[in-house]
C-alpha cells in the first residue's frame, strides 16, 4: 500500500511531538518490532488517560511514519474546529446508540491496509486497572482478516486523566512506558467473547511488564492503583463515581429538553 502525504495529519503529529518535547516526556517502547510496517491491523490500547492515542501515534510515527485512524465518539466530530481536524485525519465517528456505520467503515479501512485504533474498555479507567472489554476490537480484526496489536501504556495518566487536575509542573519530565505485544490473530469462527477474554489477559500481562519497567516508585501516589500501594480509587469506587456522573449528566440533559 502506498501512503499518501496528509498535511493535516503531519501537522498534528508535529504539534504533538513539540508538546511532548516541551514537556520533556521520557518515552520507553518495549516490543517496537511488533508495530506493523504494512497492512491493516487493529491497535487495542489500555485507557488510563486522555493522551494515550497521541502517545501511541507518536511512537508509531517515529518508528515507521504510519498513521492510525482512531474510532471516537460522534460528539467530538460535531465540534466545529476539532471535528474538522478529525475528519481531515480520517478518524471514524462512532454513534454510541447506533454503531453499525462506524463498524462498517472501520472494516473497510482495515481491508485497505489502514491501522484502526480502539480502546476496548470504551472509556478511561479512573482506577488505573484494566476494566472489562467490549468485543469490538476482536470482531473487527476477525471480519477484516487482520491482527490485533495489543498495547499497554503506563505513565500517560500523569499527563491528563479523568477526575484529576494536573499542574504544568507535574507534567514535566514524566516517564512513559509502552509495551507492544505480539500480533494476535482472530479467526472468523472464533467466539468473540472468548477471544476478547484472551486479549484482556494478554494486555494485563503487558501492563504488568510496563509497571515493572517504570523507573519511579508509585507507592502512595495518586497515579498508582490501590493494589500496588497507590491511592487511586479502587475499581468499585471508580465505577460508583462513573455511575454518579452519568446520572448527573442524564439529569442535566433532561432539564435542558
Amino acid at each position: 500500500m502506498k501512503y499518501r502525504n496528509e498535511p493535516i495529519y503531519t501537522a498534528a503529529i508535529g504539534a504533538g511531538r513539540a508538546m511532548f518535547g516541551a514537556l520533556r516526556v521520557r518515552r520507553t517502547v518495549i516490543g517496537s518490532q511488533n508495530l506493523p510496517a504494512e497492512g491493516g491491523a487493529v491497535f487495542a490500547m489500555t485507557h488510563f488517560g486522555y493522551l494515550e492515542f497521541a502517545l501511541v501515534e507518536w511512537a508509531l510515527w517515529l518508528h515507521n511514519h504510519r498513521r492510525i485512524r482512531f474510532m471516537a465518539k460522534k460528539s467530538v466530530f460535531e465540534k466545529r474546529v476539532v471535528g474538522s481536524f478529525m475528519r481531515n485525519m480520517k478518524h471514524i465517528p462512532v454513534d454510541m446508540k447506533a454503531g453499525a456505520n462506524a463498524y462498517a467503515s472501520a472494516v473497510t479501512a482495515l481491508r485497505t491496509g489502514e491501522l484502526i485504533g480502539v480502546f476496548p474498555e470504551a472509556g478511561v479507567s479512573a482506577s488505573f486497572t484494566i476494566r472489562d472489554f467490549k468485543t469490538g476490537a476482536v470482531r473487527l480484526a476477525a471480519e477484516a482478516g487482520v491482527p490485533v496489536i495489543p498495547i499497554a501504556l503506563w505513565g500517560g495518566q500523569r499527563l491528563m486523566t479523568k477526575n484529576r487536575t494536573i499542574t504544568l509542573r507535574e507534567r514535566v519530565g514524566i516517564p512513559i512506558v509502552m509495551v507492544v505485544g505480539d500480533p494476535m490473530m482472530v479467526a472468523p469462527t472464533d467466539d468473540a467473547t472468548t477471544a476478547t477474554a484472551r486479549l484482556k489477559r494478554t494486555m494485563e500481562g503487558l501492563l504488568e511488564t510496563a509497571q515493572k519497567a517504570y523507573p519511579l516508585d508509585g507507592t502512595g501516589q495518586w497515579w498508582q492503583p490501590r493494589h500496588l500501594g497507590g491511592t487511586a480509587p479502587t475499581p468499585d469506587e471508580a465505577a460508583a463515581a462513573d455511575a454518579e456522573r452519568d446520572l448527573r449528566r442524564a439529569e442535566a440533559a433532561r432539564k435542558h429538553k
